[in-house]
C-alpha cells in the first residue's frame, strides 16, 4: 500500500494506514472507530467522492464494519455562501480524540456532534473550490457527522455540508449510529474521529517539486553568471 494513498479502501488497509501514521486504533470490544478519507481524486465539490469508515472489534477480536461513501468537504453551495464571515470550514486532516458524542444535528435527528475542538481551514475566496492555503482556526464549529438530508439529494451534496462529515446513504449512517449507541453503553458517549487527507500528500509533493525546480534553476543561474563573469 502506497504512503500517498490507500490503494484499496478495505477496513484492513485503513487500519494499517492508521497505524502507519501513528494514529490510535481502539481494539476494545465493540468500541467504535470512525475514519474519514479525503480522496486524492475528487470528482467535483458537489459529489460524494470521499470515504467514511466505521468499525469495531468484536469480543473475539474480529474486525466488523464498513467503508461507506460520503464527503469530508463543504459543498459548492457553502464554499460560495459560507455560514461564517471567515469563510467555509474545511476540516484539517488528523485524529480528533474523543471529539464527538451522540447528540442532535441542528435539532433535527440523532447524530454524532462535535464536543471538543477541531482544526479547520477557512476558505473565503467564494469560488466554489476547496482552498487549503488559507487561515487555520481551532474551535467548536459544529463539524458534525451526519447523513444526507433526503433520498432525492443522494447524488449531490447540495446544502448538506457546510463542512460536516456526511454519509451519502442513510442506511450506512443508521448502521454507524447503531454501532455508536452500543459503543456508548460500554465505553461512554465519546468517539474519536480520524481524517486521512490523501490530498495533503499531493499538496506537499507539489510543494517539494516547486522547491526542487527553484533550486535547480538557481544552480544553473549561478553557474551561468560564474561562467559569464570569469
Amino acid at each position: 500500500m502506497s504512503k500517498a494513498r490507500i490503494m484499496e479502501y478495505t477496513l484492513k488497509n485503513i487500519v494499517k494506514t492508521l497505524r502507519d501514521k501513528g494514529y490510535e486504533v481502539d481494539t476494545k470490544p465493540f468500541k467504535l472507530n470512525i475514519v474519514g478519507i479525503r480522496t486524492d481524486n475528487p470528482i467535483n465539490q458537489d459529489k460524494f467522492d470521499d470515504k467514511l469508515a466505521y468499525f469495531y472489534y468484536d469480543d473475539k477480536g474480529n474486525l466488523q464494519g464498513k467503508v461507506a461513501i460520503g464527503t469530508t468537504d463543504p459543498s459548492t453551495y457553502f464554499l460560495r455562501n459560507p455560514m461564517a464571515p471567515q469563510g467555509a470550514a474545511i476540516l484539517k486532516g488528523g485524529q480528533y480524540k474523543d471529539a464527538y458524542q451522540l447528540g442532535t444535528h441542528r435539532g433535527k435527528y440523532r447524530a454524532l456532534v462535535q464536543r471538543k475542538d477541531v482544526v479547520v481551514f477557512r476558505d473565503n475566496d467564494r469560488d466554489g473550490y476547496t482552498d487549503f492555503n488559507n487561515k487555520i482556526q481551532t474551535g467548536l464549529f459544529g463539524i458534525n457527522i451526519h447523513k444526507a438530508s433526503t433520498k432525492s439529494n443522494i447524488a449531490f451534496i447540495g446544502e448538506d455540508s457546510a463542512g460536516c462529515q456526511v454519509f451519502q446513504n442513510e442506511r450506512d449512517f443508521n448502521e454507524m449510529m447503531k454501532y455508536a449507541e452500543k459503543s456508548a453503553q460500554t465505553h461512554g458517549n465519546r468517539f474519536t474521529y480520524t481524517l486521512i487527507d490523501e490530498r495533503d500528500y499531493i499538496r506537499k509533493r507539489n510543494t517539494w517539486i516547486v522547491i526542487g525546480l527553484i533550486s535547480v534553476s538557481s544552480i544553473y543561474l549561478a553557474y551561468y553568471l560564474y561562467k559569464k563573469l570569469k
